[in-house]
């Protein structure tokens, strides 16, 4: 596995290593000590995935402490456009995001610490994505920010998103309390 990071400190893209053949191929899409000897020591709680259809825009969510959750994410099936936004105060990207284009072809994979907003837009229908918590899921926790909040100014690829009602109700930038 290659582990790289990123313009924004903490984040993390693992290329995975696949063995690819006549019959398919095989990767490893986490191993607890190859993660650990690259500076991700974390505990896995949880695994999520979600099925989505071209332009659904998921996001952009964390959970707040004690409930605040890192996670490892990748696409299954299809591809997204998957985004991080830092919201720890003290770092110096604060307010800042950082996108990649996860897919299926590319077998690419997003390590996000907690201190995160994360949300992705569904490029292909039938998107298939799945991630790893280090936390359970808590709703009393779980706060979003508006997915096209203009001081953020994230590309999302697509001039109308389909968005739940929820994410719809997201905060503005300039309106968070960062617990991070």
């Amino acid at each position: 596995m290659k582990f790289s990071r990123t313009s924004i400190n903490d984040l993390i893209v693992i290329q995975p290593t696949v063995f690819e053949d006549d019959r398919g191929c095989f990767f490893e899409s986490y191993n607890e000590n190859i993660f650990a000897k690259n500076g991700i020591d974390i505990k896995f709680v949880q695994d999520n995935q979600s099925v989505s259809r071209k332009g659904v825009l998921r996001g952009l969510h964390f959970q707040a402490p004690p409930y605040s959750q890192a996670k490892l994410v990748r696409v299954i099936k299809g591809s997204v456009l998957d985004v991080a936004v830092d919201i720890r105060k003290k770092s110096n990207t604060y307010g800042k995001y950082f996108s990649i284009e996860l897919n299926e072809e590319n077998k690419t994979m997003l390590y996000i610490p907690e201190g995160f907003a994360h949300g992705f837009i569904a490029k292909e229908n039938n998107t298939v994505f799945v991630y790893k918590c280090s936390n359970f899921y808590s709703k009393e926790s779980e706060h979003s920010i508006l997915w096209n909040d203009p001081k953020i100014g994230i590309d999302w690829h697509e001039q109308s998103p389909i968005i739940s009602e929820k994410d719809k109700l997201g905060i503005l930038f300039n309106q968070l309390v960062s617990p991070f």
